[in-house]
C-alpha cells in the first residue's frame, strides 16, 4: 500500500449524500489556511483512484482507534469516518471546571482537532452522554432506543460505507453500557439501514444502503480468545497498522499518538509509538473474506457506470505530476474535473470525487481565499465591514470572475486576472440579515429531552458542528471552466506571543445578561446579592435590566437602567434578593433585559483553551433558587483547587468565607481553617501536594479537619502516573474504581448515630432524593479498621459498595475521603448534598482543634 501525507483540512460540513455540491467549506485549526505540499497533492491524486469507505462506531470522544483511522485513511486511501454516538458530556474534566453540555462542546472540538490530524470525517448521533452506565438496556432506555437507531441508519445511508466497524462487543465486555450499546445498536443498524420499511420518513433524502461487512475491532485479542462467544468463532483478520511512512517521517502510530493527545479534558496524552502493531477484526456480519477487510470490494473506478475516460486520466495525473511544478498538472485536473462532471451525480462517489479534483486544482495553484469580517462578533440587522482576499501563487492564468455574500445578498461580477503571488482585496459593507440566529452549537439550541439531544432539522443529525451562518463565494475561471470556492467568515487578529490567529465569527444576541452563580442557596432569611453582567454586542445599546423570581421572594432595585455606546461594553449589576418568609418556595430565578425594543434572556459564556477554538454559548440566563434547612459550623474553609469543579462557589453560597491554596497559601499557617477541601483529582495532578502532604496531616493531627473528593487510582486516562502521594489519609486506603451510576440508587445508612449524620444538620434518606447522574465514582477499598465507612449503596443486580465515603479521627483532627459526586450535586443545587457537605466540613468547627 501506499503511505501518504497526512491531510489536515477537515469539511466543517458532513458529506451527506443529498447535501454534496460544488463548493467546499474547509476547516482547519481557528480557521488559518494551511497551504498543501507537494506530498499533499501527490496522495490527493492517488486517492482520486480509491472508492471505498470505511464507517467507525463507538460512543465517545476517545473511544475511536485512531491508529486504525490514521492507517485506513491515509495508507489505503479511503474514506474514513468516525461515528461516536455521544459528545462525552458525562465524563470529567481535568482542564477546567465545565461540566454536562459544556464539556460535550469542548470534547466536540477535540475530536475535530484528532481528525485535523489524522484525516477522517466526524460524525455524532443524538445521544447525551448521562454518564456511567453498567448495562446497554439502561444506555438505551435513557437514550432513547428507536431515536439513536434511527440517527445510526441515517447517518450509514448518508455515507454509504462498504464496510463498517465497531469498536465495542454488544455486552458486558465493554465495560461500559455506552460502549456495549454503541456495538449492538451498530448491529442493528446494519441489517436495518437497506430496509425501506425502516424510519421510511429518511427516504426523502436519502436511500437504503447494505454495508458489505460489519467487523468488531478487538481490543485485546488473548483476553477476547480466552472469553469468545460461541457465535464469535468466525473470520479474524489482523492487519499490520503500525507502518512508517518515510514521506511523513512518521508511523501511523505516531500521527495516532498525537490525534489521540488532542483529548487534553481526559488527560488522555499518550506516546508515540514507533513499530509494528497489529489490530484485530472479528467478522460479525456480511460476506467473509480471507485477508483483508475490504477484499472483494471493488473500490475502482468500475463501480461507477461509464468511467473508463475518468481511469485513463488519473493514471496520466500519476504519471505526470512534478513535486517541483505542481500547477503544471493543473490542465489535465480541469479536463478530469469535466469529464466526471459528465457522469451521473446522484452516485456519492461522483460528488466526492469532483469535489477532490477542485480541492487538489486549489492545492497546485496555491490559492487561498478569506473572508475576513472586521470584528469577531456581530447581531442580527447589524452592520460589518468584511474583506475578501484571494491570492494565487504561482504563474498560471487565474481570473477572478465573481465574488458573492449569499447571506447578505452582494453579489459581484468581473474579470480580474490574479496575478502571481499578488493578492486581490476587496472590502464589502455588509447589512446582516436580522433572520440570523446566534451561533449556538445547534444541538443546544432546544431543551434536551433526557437522554437525547433535541435536534429538529434531520439534515443537521450527524454534523459535528453547525454550517456556517455566513459564507463567501469566490469564483475562479481557469482552462476555460469555472469553479467556485466557498469560505466561512473567519475572524483573523495577531497575538503578541501566538501570532497569527483565527476564530470563528459570531452572530449574537443584541444583549446578554449573565448570571454570575448558577445556584443561589439560602440557609435562612437573610437576604443575599445577586451580580447580573449585561453585555451590549452592538453599538448604542440601551435599556433596562431585572430579575423575575418566584412568589414569596422580593427583588431590590426592581430595575436598573443601562447606556452603552460602544460595541461589547459591560456592566455589572447588583440585586439584593430576599426570602418574604420562611415558607418562600424554590424556584427559578432569570435575568431579562428590554434593550431598543426588544426582549433578550441569554447569558454568554465562552469556552477557551489553547488547544480548540474559542466556543461561545448563549444558555438561557436562569439560577436556580434553592431553600436549605441548614446549619454550618465552619466558617473558614481552605480550598485546594484539582482538575476543576465549582465547590468553592457552593461553599460561599453556604455562608463559607473560602481561601484557595495555591503553593503560597500552603506555606502559612494552616490552623484557621476550620476545613481544608482537596479538590477532585487534586492528588491526580497537583504536584506540590506531594511536598505539603505532611503538613496537611499535621494540620489534621492538632485537631483539623481534611475532606479529601474523589481521586482516580491511576491509568484510565486521567492520570497515568497515578497519584502524587503514596499515601493520601493517615492511615492506609486504596482508591478503587468502584461507582454507583444510578443516580436514585438506593442508600444504606450504616451508623444512624455517626456525628457526621448528626451535626449540625440530621442526614436521612431525604437527603439522597433528586441526586444527578450518579452516586459516586472511585470509591475507596482496602481500608482498615481504622477508617469507618458510612454509606452502603449500589446499582441494581450489584452487591452493595461501602467506600463512597470514610472517616478517620486522628489526633484531635478527622480526616475524610470521599467519592460522593458533590462536584456534580452542589453546582445542581441538590438540597441533601449541601446538608452533607456542611456536616463534613463543621464535624471540627467550634471545638478545640487546630486553630488552639
Amino acid at each position: 500500500m501506499t503511505a501518504i501525507v497526512i491531510r489536515r483540512i477537515l469539511l466543517l460540513t458532513c458529506l451527506l449524500s443529498h447535501w454534496l455540491t460544488t463548493t467546499t467549506y474547509a476547516q482547519v485549526p481557528f480557521g488559518k489556511p494551511r497551504p498543501a505540499t507537494s506530498g499533499d497533492i501527490q496522495q490527493g491524486i492517488r486517492r482520486l483512484n480509491v472508492l471505498g469507505s470505511v464507517l467507525y462506531i463507538a460512543a465517545h470522544p476517545d473511544d475511536e482507534n485512531t491508529l486504525l483511522l490514521t492507517y485506513l485513511h491515509n495508507e489505503r486511501n479511503l474514506r474514513t469516518a468516525y461515528l461516536s454516538l455521544t459528545r462525552g458530556d458525562g465524563g470529567q474534566n481535568l482542564i477546567g471546571s465545565e461540566q454536562g453540555e459544556a464539556v460535550g462542546v469542548i470534547r466536540t472540538q477535540e475530536l475535530l482537532a484528532a481528525r485535523r490530524i489524522d484525516g477522517p470525517e466526524q460524525f455524532f448521533s443524538r445521544a447525551y452522554d448521562f454518564g456511567f452506565s453498567k448495562s446497554t438496556e439502561e444506555a438505551v432506555k435513557n437514550w432513547g432506543r428507536e431515536q439513536v437507531l434511527a440517527d445510526m441508519v441515517w447517518l450509514i445511508r448518508s455515507y454509504q460505507p462498504d464496510v463498517i466497524v465497531t469498536r465495542f462487543p454488544p455486552d458486558s465486555r465493554a465495560g461500559h453500557g455506552h460502549h456495549s450499546a454503541s456495538g449492538a445498536l451498530a448491529e442493528e443498524a446494519f441489517k436495518l439501514s437497506n430496509d425501506p420499511k425502516a424510519y421510511p420518513e429518511q427516504l426523502k433524502l436519502v436511500k437504503p444502503w447494505q454495508a458489505r461487512r460489519l467487523f468488531w475491532n478487538v481490543f485485546i485479542p488473548g483476553q477476547f480468545l480466552s472469553n469468545k462467544k460461541p457465535e464469535e468463532a468466525g473470520t479474524i483478520l489482523g492487519i499490520e497498522t503500525g507502518l512508517y511512512n518515510p514521506l511523513l517521517g512518521k508511523s501511523y502510530g505516531e500521527i495516532a499518538a498525537e490525534s489521540r493527545s488532542q483529548h487534553k479534558s481526559q488527560g488522555f496524552g499518550v506516546a508515540a509509538n514507533r513499530g509494528a502493531k497489529i489490530d484485530y477484526l472479528l467478522l460479525k456480519a456480511g460476506d467473509t473474506p480471507q485477508v483483508d477487510l475490504i477484499e472483494g470490494i471493488d473500490m475502482t473506478w468500475n463501480r461507477v457506470p461509464n468511467s473508463e475516460r475518468i481511469q485513463e486520466l488519473i493514471y496520466q495525473l500519476n504519471t505526470q505530476f512534478v513535486p517541483t511544478q505542481p500547477a503544471s498538472i493543473v490542465p489535465a485536473l480541469v479536463t478530469l474535473h469535466r469529464e466526471i462532471s459528465q457522469l451521473d451525480t446522484s452516485q456519492i462517489y461522483v460528488r466526492t470525487k469532483r469535489q477532490e479534483v477542485e480541492n487538489l486544482i486549489q492545492q497546485c495553484l496555491g490559492l487561498v481565499f478569506e473572508a475576513l469580517p472586521a470584528d469577531y462578533a456581530s447581531t442580527p440587522g447589524g452592520r460589518m465591514d468584511v474583506r475578501l482576499t484571494a491570492i494565487n501563487r504561482v504563474n498560471f492564468p487565474v481570473k477572478l470572475t465573481r465574488l458573492r455574500l449569499p447571506q447578505i445578498g452582494r453579489d459581484t461580477t468581473f474579470t480580474l486576472p490574479l496575478k502571481a503571488n499578488e493578492q486581490a482585496s476587496f472590502t464589502f459593507s455588509a447589512l446582516l440579515p436580522k433572520s440570523l440566529k446566534p451561533t449556538q452549537p445547534y444541538w443546544l439550541e432546544n431543551p434536551r429531552n433526557k437522554g437525547l439531544f433535541t435536534v429538529p432539522d434531520q439534515r443537521l443529525i450527524g454534523k459535528p458542528v453547525n454550517p456556517p451562518a455566513l459564507t463567501a463565494e469566490f469564483t475562479v475561471e481557469l482552462e476555460g471552466l469555472s469553479f467556485t470556492f466557498t469560505r466561512p467568515w473567519f475572524y483573523k487578529y495577531t497575538d503578541p506571543v501566538d501570532g497569527e490567529l483565527y476564530r470563528n465569527f459570531e452572530v449574537r444576541p443584541d444583549v446578554t445578561a449573565t448570571l454570575t452563580e448558577p445556584v443561589y442557596a439560602f440557609a435562612d432569611n437573610l437576604s443575599k446579592t445577586v451580580d447580573v453582567i449585561v453585555k451590549g454586542n452592538r453599538p448604542n445599546a440601551t435599556g433596562s435590566v431585572w430579575l423575575e423570581v418566584p412568589a414569596g421572594w422580593r427583588v431590590s432595585p426592581s430595575t436598573e437602567a443601562f447606556t452603552f455606546t460602544d460595541k461589547f461594553q459591560e456592566q455589572r449589576f447588583t440585586f439584593t434578593l430576599m426570602p418574604l418568609s420562611s415558607t418562600a418556595p424554590e424556584g427559578k430565578l432569570t435575568a431579562v433585559v428590554m434593550s431598543n425594543g426588544g426582549r433578550f434572556s441569554s447569558g454568554l459564556r465562552t469556552i477557551s483553551y489553547p488547544h480548540i477554538p474559542p466556543q461561545t454559548l448563549f444558555p438561557p440566563a436562569e439560577a436556580k433558587v434553592e431553600r436549605l434547612n441548614i446549619t454550618v459550623k465552619a466558617k473558614n474553609v481552605g480550598y485546594i483547587a484539582g482538575a476543576g469543579d465549582e465547590v468553592p462557589a457552593a461553599l460561599r453560597q453556604m455562608g463559607c468565607t473560602v481561601t484557595m491554596l495555591d503553593e503560597g497559601e500552603l506555606t502559612k499557617d494552616l490552623s484557621r481553617y476550620d476545613a481544608i477541601v482537596v479538590g477532585i483529582r487534586a492528588y491526580n495532578t497537583e504536584d506540590r501536594l506531594k511536598f505539603y502532604q505532611e503538613k496537611l496531616l499535621s494540620y489534621v493531627q492538632k485537631g483539623g479537619t481534611m475532606v479529601v473528593q474523589y481521586a482516580t487510582p491511576g491509568g484510565g486516562g486521567i492520570s497515568q502516573s497515578g497519584l502524587k502521594v503514596s499515601q493520601i489519609g493517615p492511615y492506609p486506603f486504596t482508591i478503587g474504581r468502584d461507582r454507583v451510576a444510578e443516580e436514585d440508587a438506593p442508600i444504606s445508612i450504616l451508623n444512624p448515630n455517626h456525628v457526621l449524620l448528626n451535626k449540625p444538620n440530621k442526614i436521612t434518606d431525604e437527603d439522597f432524593k433528586g441526586w444527578v447522574q450518579e452516586r459516586g465514582i472511585y470509591y475507596a477499598v482496602d481500608y482498615g479498621q481504622a477508617y469507618e465507612s458510612l454509606f452502603a449503596m449500589n446499582d441494581t443486580g450489584e452487591a452493595p459498595k461501602l467506600g463512597s465515603l470514610i472517616y478517620t479521627p486522628y489526633g484531635r483532627g478527622h480526616f475524610i475521603y470521599t467519592g460522593l459526586s458533590f462536584f456534580r450535586q452542589l453546582p445542581n443545587g441538590v438540597a441533601g448534598a449541601y446538608r452533607l457537605f456542611a456536616n463534613l466540613i463543621s464535624v471540627g468547627a467550634g471545638t478545640s482543634g487546630a486553630r488552639n
